[in-house]
């Protein structure tokens, strides 16, 4: 417990930096961690007999950042298109090394983890210039949704695990997720959507509009983390990774965030609340 609790403050404290940084940064941590996670996955799969294309599977991976980066979300389509065809392409050209469902696997994979990373990229860097007042200083506008990202899924995570740990009984999903259970979501959905009316005041947005956000996020967090265990049960594996001491793998930590991710990016869009 010792070795988790000091990890998950280093781990708060770097997240900080680099979401308060910004710039290479954290474009750079954003293309990191969704390379360890698919290495991750092609490991976790490999222990069941699959052989995923690791090394086409990076550099889609990188194309899909590139994208995000660079701004270019436009010619996002063509280079997922790109990357899933020759991916596909691999098992005429490697026949016989890969099959038809590695190469579905590869490509799930890249999508999984390159896409909703691609979505925190371009969210950070929404209304570059924007700042917003708040009583510990000035943010820019993506560094803030950023935060209420993290924390609305955090919070999800921390609210299910106390309200089910103290009064839970009624299981969620026994057959993917044991521990879950329908009070801790409950617990999950409150909090969330009080946790992130909160952020709403704290950034100056609509608190009606951040509690639908807080609401929405605790379902989106959820499925995230039951995704993740329905593909451990799948490869029959109990953490990811052991990269974070205590915490398991960048897949572990980033099951939830894998859902949440989009869901702001588009809520912030389909609300412009970026002109609120």
């Amino acid at each position: 417990m010792l070795t988790r609790i000091i990890t998950g403050i280093i781990g708060i404290a770097i997240a900080a930096f680099v979401v308060q940084e910004g710039g290479a940064y954290f474009a750079g941590f954003a293309l990191v961690l969704p390379l360890i996670a698919f290495f991750e996955f092609v490991q976790a799969f490999d222990g069941r007999g699959a052989n995923l294309t690791l090394i086409t599977g990076i550099i889609g991976l990188v194309l899909v950042w590139g994208c995000a980066w660079l701004g270019n979300s436009d010619e996002l389509v063509a280079v997922s298109t790109g990357i899933a065809l020759g991916i596909l392409l691999e098992t005429v050209f490697l026949h016989g090394r890969v099959r038809f469902l590695d190469a579905c696997l590869s490509i799930a994979g890249v999508f999984y983890f390159g896409l909703p990373f691609a979505h925190i990229v371009m969210l950070r860097f929404l209304s570059e210039g924007q700042m917003l007042a708040t009583p510990l200083g000035d943010f820019e506008f993506g560094c803030a949704m950023v935060w209420i990202l993290f924390i609305g899924t955090w919070a999800s995570d921390t609210f299910a695990y106390f309200t089910g740990s103290a009064i839970g009984s009624h299981k969620l999903a026994p057959s993917i997720s044991p521990n879950k259970t329908i009070e801790g979501f409950l617990g999950s959905l409150v909090g969330t959507t009080a946790a992130c009316a909160g952020l709403g005041v704290f950034f100056g947005f609509p608190v009606k509009e951040m509690a639908i956000l807080g609401f929405a996020l605790a379902i989106a967090a959820t499925l995230g983390d039951l995704v993740e265990s329905v593909a451990k049960r799948e490869t029959r594996i109990k953490d990811s990774g052991r990269i974070i001491p205590g915490h398991g793998g960048v897949w572990d930590r980033f099951d939830s965030v894998l859902f949440t991710a989009p869901l702001v990016y588009y809520f912030v869009l389909l609300t412009d609340l970026m002109t609120k």
